[in-house]
């Protein structure tokens, strides 16, 4: 009766190995198999990554080019501000807040030599090309050009503007 007791335990037991070795066997399958798919998606990942950061150098050589001719971008500008006393980017800002204070008045922007036909002509947008020059957008609502604004700035934080050039788009 020992024995075969002894006997029943031991087939137990084989049964029991055999069951948790192959339990074991499809859960290290399912890993492996996870394992490998995440390198593909790591492999897929570091190809994205490496383009997006060739598109980014890409953008970003294109900014620093587009921002050469800009207040920002000129380092000249900037020390001939600076020789002043002055920082560039408080210049912007009060130039600009000057310009686009001259929008409130009633009637045209005294800056834009055009009258407006379709209403009063506004400055929509400036953009500082250096310590002395200025492209502005100006539009009535349907009729809209372009124009160069000269722009001197007074040790005591007076502005003077000259419109230099302009243009009107014609109407299609």
């Amino acid at each position: 009766m020992r024995r075969t007791i002894f006997m029943y335990l031991f087939f137990f037991a084989m049964l029991f190995v055999v069951f948790q070795y192959m339990n074991e066997k499809k859960i290290f399958e399912k890993q492996e198999n996870k394992i490998e798919s995440l390198r593909g998606k790591i492999k897929l990942l570091k190809t994205e990554l490496k383009k997006a950061t060739d598109s980014v150098e890409v953008l970003s050589s294109k900014v620093v080019d587009l921002n050469y001719f800009t207040l920002q971008g000129n380092e000249n500008a900037m020390a001939y501000f600076e020789s002043l006393g002055f920082e560039a980017n408080d210049i912007e800002k009060l130039v600009s807040e000057f310009i686009y204070d001259k929008n409130l008045s009633k009637g045209d922007n005294s800056i834009v030599p055009y009258e407006g036909i379709n209403g009063a002509m506004k400055i929509n947008k400036l953009k500082f090309l250096n310590y002395k020059w200025i492209l502005a957008d100006y539009t009535d609502g349907k009729y809209w050009g372009e124009m160069i604004i000269e722009y001197y700035i007074t040790n005591d934080k007076k502005i003077e503007l000259t419109s230099v050039a302009s243009l009107l788009y014609p109407s299609y």
